[in-house]
């Protein structure tokens, strides 16, 4: 079992602001996006300052994919199909943790099938 402690990104302008221009970030600490319905995502880095790691995520807390992503770039990093939610870690973190496309979340916001 792993605690992350993440930041809900729910609304237009917190998404599009995201971890913009942080210098660092704790380990155990992230960010989860949040979608009002699945859709195809996809991120860039632009401003922002850390490397880090995108899991798209299904409605029941299955990852579709991890992007790895670096700083200041404007590369896009989308997901394999429409997800409702993205969370970000210091890149590296999911691997780390074993965690990789198929694996499963738990935990609010996720829900069981």
């Amino acid at each position: 079992m792993y605690r992350i402690d993440a930041q809900i990104a729910s609304t237009d302008v917190q998404r599009q602001i995201g971890l913009m221009f942080r210098p660092s970030m704790p380990q155990h600490e992230g960010m989860l996006f949040v979608f009002e319905q699945s859709s195809a995502q996809c991120f860039w880095m632009k401003n922002t300052l850390i490397p880090l790691s995108a899991a798209f995520i299904d409605q029941d807390g299955t990852i579709a994919n991890i992007e790895d992503m670096k700083p200041q770039t404007t590369d896009s990093h989308c997901s394999k199909r429409p997800v409702p939610f993205v969370l970000e870690m210091n890149q590296g973190w999911f691997a780390k943790k074993g965690l990789k496309e198929g694996s499963k979340l738990t935990g609010s916001p996720f829900k069981s099938k």
